[in-house]
């Protein structure tokens, strides 16, 4: 696992992604004196940026804490498909946990993408956001039939989308693949200036960004406390801990791991050369290659995960990976141009189940935390300030289980 000590921005993503800061950034202070505050919420990345935002319009005093630039971390190196649909299909889902509670994740993921394009209209955020169909194609072991059963049972759960046949995916998308589910109500976002969007507005309401490093946390009395690395204190009545992919040692989880993925952005595509839409794309299968496309008409492909956290060795295995994503983007879409304006590779955290590590943590009442969304980041990103905002303000729902920090090991 990373060290929450030593790894630092660099260590979470390498190369050059295509987003660079197009809002103003607000910038954090040192904290000149011990403070107190309702929440103090450490980690200012996308996750971080949605609860404070939350937690703010709730009219709650807030202390955002980071100790580097908020959003440079691994919220820059996302491919920003604001999915719905889960890394484990609803059909694996329902087979770990039944079928209602398998239902009732997939829809809380729908209304979560949903939700989020409220909030960047309510706020006018520029950020690119745009709705989108996802095209998940037959892939390895889940050909026509199985992505038939799968959209079946999506129906049963009231889920939108269609099975498309062969004929139909080629006519409607050029891609030669023997099936698909095309969906409704996904999205995709600029993810670093939809970070800093909700940051400014944070900060336009009076609540406090402070860049310092929390090195100690108190969540088990009356009160809880952040210590910085400064010496200064910050007292609140909760903590939320949003540190992406860098899990503090006071969270102990044995479902969450921390993987590698990498990803490209092609030049500018004529028009002829991209699919129709523009949706996005993912295949059915464990080892699945995902894609989109820019408004300047450059596709963004990625993939090629592997189970490792080592950033030196996931650096080193940048060229080999660039030109293996290469190779799939050409089987995929054989009239696209391979040059490339950007090669990047980030980590990321998943679970066995393909859902989030989300609600208090065990053993520690006060503090909460955020970690492990696998292929939907953003998407349990909004989620996750929605269940923590309810935490905080002593509302339980019924559905929290399923994302608890110490739910049983599936299986």
């Amino acid at each position: 696992m990373l060290d929450p000590q030593d790894t630092r921005h660099e260590d979470l993503r390498s190369g050059k992604g295509p987003w660079r800061p197009l809002l103003q950034r607000p910038m954090g202070r040192a904290l000149e004196a011990d403070t107190r505050c309702d929440v103090a919420i450490v980690g200012g990345g996308i996750t971080g940026a949605l609860v404070a935002e939350h937690l703010t319009a709730m009219g709650l005093d807030v202390i955002l804490i980071d100790r580097e630039r908020e959003g440079f971390g691994s919220t820059a190196a996302s491919t920003a498909m604001l999915q719905w649909e889960i890394d484990l299909g609803l059909s694996e889902l329902a087979a770990l946990y039944g079928f209602a509670a398998a239902a009732e994740v997939y829809r809380l993921s729908f209304q979560a993408v949903e939700g989020l394009r409220r909030l960047v209209g309510d706020l006018a955020l520029s950020c690119g956001f745009a709705p989108r169909q996802t095209v998940y194609l037959a892939a390895g072991e889940s050909g026509p039939r199985e992505l038939l059963d799968e959209m079946r049972l999506r129906e049963r759960a009231g889920l939108p989308g269609s099975f498309v046949e062969h004929a139909a995916l080629r006519e409607a998308f050029g891609f030669d693949r023997a099936a698909a589910i095309v969906s409704p109500g996904s999205a995709e976002a600029d993810p670093l200036s939809l970070c800093h969007g909700l940051l400014a507005t944070y900060v336009q309401r009076g609540a406090r960004l402070i860049r310092d490093e929390a090195v100690g946390f108190d969540g088990a009395g009356r009160s809880a406390a952040v210590t910085l690395a400064s010496g200064r204190v910050v007292e609140a009545d909760r903590i939320v801990l949003a540190t992406g992919y860098v899990m503090p040692d006071i969270v102990s989880d044995d479902l969450h791991r921390v993987a590698s993925s990498w990803a490209i952005a092609t030049v500018p595509q004529a028009p002829q050369a991209l699919w129709p839409g523009p949706a996005l794309v993912w295949e059915a299968s464990a080892d699945y290659c995902y894609c989109r496309t820019t408004a300047d008409g450059c596709i963004v492909f990625g993939g090629e995960d592997e189970a490792f956290d080592d950033p030196g060795r996931r650096e080193a295995l940048g060229p080999e990976k660039t030109k293996a994503l290469q190779e799939r983007l050409h089987a995929l879409v054989p009239h696209a141009g391979l040059d490339l304006d950007h090669a990047w590779s980030g980590a990321f955290g998943q679970t066995e189940d393909g859902l989030p590590l989300i609600g208090r943590v065990p053993g520690h009442p006060r503090l909460l935390a955020a970690y492990g969304y696998g292929g939907n980041g953003i998407t349990f990103s909004f989620m996750a300030s929605r269940l923590i905002g309810a935490l905080v303000s002593g509302r339980e729902k019924r559905w929290f289980h399923q994302f608890a920090i110490d739910r049983a090991r599936p299986g």
